[in-house]
């Protein structure tokens, strides 16, 4: 009677669980095509990575250590759950033949403990310490896990403490439970009465662990059994390389998203995949300034609206992504820095499903005046200046010598210049220094004068897909007609473009950025610095030189190189804060920021001390933190120098 109850309700439990998850998966099966097939074995590789060392989790370590030890119990306790399950749908059923009554029981008991301290810290840092980053997540459904998965622990080792009450002698190979079995006996337990009390931890055993089942598809705890398969098929392609619109249906098509449909279904298991952490949030820009964009709110209201749009929660099913789910001035403050995507945990891909959106409001005309004059500017002149394209070189005139023209003569390094720095009087003088630093040290190389156009990597951020494929193609075609060994630029968004946006449309090019450069000069003797006055400063990583493209180190070797002493802010390398400008934030207004990130980054570096120098490597971290030392009237205190500028002091 028990084994047939048993079976009743496991597969009525099954069942249920396989139809609420079957809710949520159905959409996917209906959105467009992704290809994440390719390389499986780096993709196995990695998500395995990634799921058995805890690297990304262990970043932040109370919530890495309580994590790791919470999956490797679930992990052991599995074991306990097989045997449950297997000794009462199938009567005789053991793992004594694996060493379920020794080593298995051991683990058993000892994991039992640590998934319990493993709650326990979860509760401790959920509802004591509450981080910053919890604020927007689902705390009710974080208590109903950690209650479920305490219960079905707590029912566990009570069943084997009553077992061993009823055996009348201790378990050697359970220490935890024959602790527990000395106070059910010092409360008056019999053999006879521990009997019933096995029977009833049995079955609240078995019925919290279908309760858990049942209630997972619809909790963010779904990510038990969706984060291994998003990591499986995170993207491989370069980190600064953008998806393409996705793939047309029909001719009629113009392949925005403008309902859930539209989207891949791995921008759809994304979703579903978030594990409202907020990692992802503690690291925004955006968010920080206090702008309307969180990206775990974007991620979770994206799977709500889903859910809603399909039936699966009550709601309006017609409600629109841009303008319902997801506001317009959400979208708009993304700076693409892509820091929430390197935080997170499951791979989660938060950028380029902004830009997918922001695509769709391109195509409908739905942009801010000051970028739709940066657009316009672009479409004409090929800069976001509106400068005719003869004023680009305008800024050689006061060279002491003639840059090459790299479209006429063969040359070494072909200079990419970009349009900061050729066209901002603030970074002008600095790329006037660089070509001064290259001819002295008797580097080979020419610029493309009014043969340049704009990368196009902020404008396919923008999300204009066709005006970036028309710059692109015109540099494309520019560079085909030149000669040169490899490429230079001092604009790390320029850098991206050519190394990770072009190889897409069939362009490949060995691209540097002039930190590798000038260090490399200098190792080579072609230009001998002065290490006798060095100074004690401080570097901000730019997004686009390294998070995005992993160059780190040369800046860091080149002041070394120069006689600096660099201290780091805490945000540093990979977890750099961004400035604000990317994703073409720099021609919007930012009205929408109670405090700009370039401020905030500075009032960062101001806090370590003795600092007078804020060292940076592009053209527009020179604009924007410029302006926010003159912001926060600290021009006394602290100074903004490139590494042009060092390099002239230093082999001057």
């Amino acid at each position: 009677m028990q084994t047939m109850l048993l079976w009743l309700v496991t597969v009525g439990a099954l069942a249920v669980f396989a139809r609420r998850f079957w809710l949520r998966l159905a959409p996917l099966s209906r959105a467009r095509a992704a290809n994440r097939t390719d390389q499986p074995m780096e993709r196995l590789t990695g998500a395995l990575a990634d799921i058995g060392l805890h690297r990304r989790l262990l970043r932040f370590t109370w919530s890495g250590v309580l994590h790791f030890m919470i999956f490797t119990s679930f992990l052991v306790l599995s074991t306990a759950i097989l045997q449950a399950f297997g000794s009462g749908l199938f009567p005789g059923f053991s793992l004594a033949v694996i060493g379920g009554d020794t080593w298995i029981a051991l683990l058993q008991d000892i994991f039992a403990l640590l998934m319990l301290i493993g709650l326990a810290m979860a509760a401790w840092q959920r509802f004591v310490r509450k981080p910053a980053r919890f604020v927007g997540s689902k705390t009710g459904d974080a208590t109903l896990i950690y209650l479920l998965a305490g219960g079905i622990v707590l029912t566990m080792l009570l069943e084997f403490a009553t077992a061993i009450v009823m055996s009348g002698a201790p378990h050697a190979w359970r220490p935890v439970s024959t602790v527990l079995s000395h106070l059910l006996i010092g409360t008056g337990m019999t053999a006879q009465s521990a009997s019933t009390a096995h029977l009833v931890f049995f079955w609240l055993h078995i019925l919290i662990i279908l309760t858990f089942l049942i209630y997972i598809p619809g909790s963010k705890h779904r990510h038990m059994m969706l984060a291994a398969f998003n990591l499986y098929f995170r993207p491989l392609t370069p980190k600064g390389q953008l998806p393409p619109p996705p793939t047309k249906l029909a001719e009629a098509d113009t392949g925005t998203v403008e309902t859930y449909q539209d989207f891949t279904w791995k921008d759809l298991l994304d979703t579903l995949s978030c594990t409202e952490c907020g990692r992802c949030q503690s690291v925004c820009p955006a968010y920080a300034a206090g702008a309307p964009l969180s990206p775990k709110s974007l991620i979770m209201d994206l799977r709500d609206g889903l859910l809603t749009h399909e039936g699966v929660i009550d709601g309006d099913a017609h409600l629109p992504i841009i303008g319902g789910a997801i506001s317009q001035e959400t979208l708009w403050s993304c700076t693409t820095c892509r820091a929430c995507m390197e935080v997170c945990p499951v791979h989660i891909e938060h950028v380029p499903k902004i830009v997918q959106l922001r695509r769709t409001m391109v195509e409908d005309g739905a942009l801010e005046p000051m970028l739709q004059t940066a657009m316009t500017n672009f479409q004409s002149q090929g800069n976001s200046f509106g400068k005719p394209a003869k004023q680009r070189a305008r800024w050689t005139k006061d060279l002491s010598f003639k840059p090459k023209d790299a479209r006429n003569e063969p040359v070494d390094i072909l200079w990419f210049v970009g349009d900061f720095a050729s066209f901002d009087t603030r970074a002008q003088e600095l790329t006037r220094m660089v070509a001064e630093l290259l001819h002295k040290a008797g580097v080979d190389f020419g610029i493309l004068y009014d043969g340049e156009r704009n990368s196009g990597n902020d404008v396919r951020r923008v999300g204009d897909e066709g005006l970036f494929e028309l710059l692109a193609q015109q540099n494309i075609d520019t560079l085909a007609g030149c000669t040169f060994n490899r490429i230079m630029t001092t604009d790390p968004h320029s850098l991206n473009a050519l190394k990770s946006e072009y190889p897409a449309l069939g362009a490949n090019y060995d691209v540097m950025h002039y930190a590798q450069l000038l260090l490399d000069l200098i190792k080579a003797g072609k230009l001998t610095p002065r290490t006798d006055a060095g100074l004690t400063v401080t570097y901000h990583d730019p997004c686009y030189l390294g998070r995005y493209n992993g160059g780190f180190d040369a800046p860091r070797d080149l002041m070394a190189a120069l006689g600096h002493t660099l201290k780091e802010m805490p945000r540093n390398r990979e977890n750099s804060f961004c400035c604000g400008a990317g994703g073409g934030r720099i021609w919007m207004d930012d009205v929408v920021f109670k405090e700009r990130p370039s401020e905030n980054r500075i009032k960062e570096a101001l806090e370590l001390g003795e600092i007078t120098h804020f060292v940076v490597s592009c053209p527009k971290d020179v604009v924007m933190y410029t302006a926010a030392i003159q912001n926060l009237g600290v021009g006394d205190r602290l100074a903004v120098r490139d590494l042009a500028e060092l390099v002239t002091l230093s082999v001057a």
